[in-house]
């Protein structure tokens, strides 16, 4: 959200005072050269006197800490007051305030309200917003054709974000029919914004031969472009070229590069990348230890393979004093993520006893689970321990497996 627009402030200056309208472009200069603390008192006493624009600034100012102690309950409250005045920008970020409850109770029927009012008047960002709403349909009834309505008033002004949503939501067929074309189009608009996330799936379109002529030369031009603007996406897709060599000389240590920034951004492919690569020693000297760290931090954010390997890691011991139970634990984590690997393993816990006590049934249920899930070697050791099962243990193992999918891995 912008703070400030020179539609805005010349309105201003247009109906105040000679000397509001110094205070408040001296307001505007001191934020501009990030002297925060200054603009902070220019505004403040505008914001006072019932000015909505000092007001809205004066939210901003609080919701980001800048000249002030962050405080989000005094960002919404200067929100709302000027909010009250019709102040669109205010409008739309009161609306921010309460659908991420920042400062107020989450409320997305509030934030729906606040940003209709201000995309009726004819904000952009509060169309987009409000366009969001109605595809995930929080606050308001799902209807993706009304979201792409938003999407489209908001994108014909020029905002970056409606732009990505119109173009991903005819990529996807998402409230309007599919168009390859009509997509790239659009998302070629929001790139040229340097939107991130319209850059990557540029990238994805292009490297799939999506609306366009396969590329690889455009796909990877697209993923540097949406790395360099903070894609973590990109730069693990880049990470992940440069390591396997698809499309680029395989480079190890630029792969490791590359998933070092997405990592320091948590994304949890890239932490899990890294992990990978210390475990195997590729680009680096081996390092289970290491490779085990970010493991965990792959594993704790949900990421399935990465609890797989954590849980491998604490089975052998490698990085970690062995420890069946730990890796039982993270076996079945990634194990409820549909993962066969980990579901595989799992069923080799319960049939040789490490860290849960045996228990045929269960070993027979993971199999069993896991080789509709894809894995061969989970169907021929279900196979062979049907040898040491009676028909009705391998009926029960059965409906164990039927149970355990049809509540969702819930009751496993």
């Amino acid at each position: 959200m912008t703070v400030l627009t020179s539609v805005l402030l010349l309105s201003w200056i247009l109906l105040a005072t000679s000397a509001e309208a110094a205070n408040f472009a001296d307001g505007v200069n001191a934020f501009e050269r990030k002297d925060y603390s200054s603009a902070y008192r220019q505004w403040k006493t505008l914001a006072e006197l019932g000015d909505a624009d000092a007001q809205n600034n004066l939210g901003w100012l609080y919701q980001h800490g800048h000249g002030v102690i962050r405080n989000l309950e005094l960002a919404a409250a200067w929100y709302r007051r000027a909010a009250r005045q019709n102040h669109a920008a205010a409008q739309t970020n009161l609306g921010l305030m309460y659908e991420n409850g920042w400062g107020l109770t989450r409320d997305y029927r509030l934030a729906a309200r606040w940003y209709g009012i201000a995309a009726r008047s004819g904000d952009a960002a509060a169309q987009n917003h409000l366009g969001t709403l109605y595809q995930d349909g929080l606050g308001v009834r799902q209807d993706t054709a009304i979201a792409v309505s938003w999407y489209r008033l908001a994108a014909a002004q020029g905002n970056a974000h409606a732009q990505f949503n119109l173009g991903t939501s005819y990529q996807l067929g998402r409230g309007v029919g599919r168009d390859s074309a009509k997509a790239v189009d659009w998302l070629r608009q929001a790139a040229a914004q340097n939107h991130a996330a319209a850059q990557f799936n540029l990238g994805w379109i292009y490297e799939n031969g999506r609306g366009v002529s396969a590329d690889e030369t455009a796909a990877l031009q697209w993923y540097r472009r949406a790395a360099a603007n903070g894609s973590a996406r990109a730069r693990v897709n880049l990470g992940m070229r440069y390591e396997q060599g698809l499309g680029v000389p395989r480079d190890s240590r630029t792969a490791l590069d590359w998933y070092r920034q997405a990592a320091a951004q948590r994304n949890s492919t890239a932490l899990y990348r890294l992990g990978k690569m210390y475990q195997t020693g590729d680009g680096v000297v081996r390092d289970f230890a290491t490779a085990v760290t970010w493991f965990r931090a792959a594993a704790e954010s949900g990421h399935a393979m990465a609890q797989s390997s954590l849980g491998a890691m604490y089975s052998r011991g490698l990085g970690v004093s062995q420890d069946h139970i730990s890796a039982v634990m993270w076996y079945r984590a990634a194990a409820q993520k549909a993962y066969a690997p980990a579901q595989f393993n799992l069923g080799a816990k319960y049939a040789n006893g490490e860290g849960v006590e045996r228990d045929y049934l269960r070993a027979h249920m993971w199999w069993d689970i896991a080789a509709a899930n894809g894995s061969k070697n989970a169907g021929y050791s279900r196979d062979d321990i049907e040898t040491r099962m009676t028909p009705l243990q391998i009926e029960r193992a059965r409906g164990l497996a039927r149970q355990c999918l049809a509540s969702n891995y819930r009751d496993c």
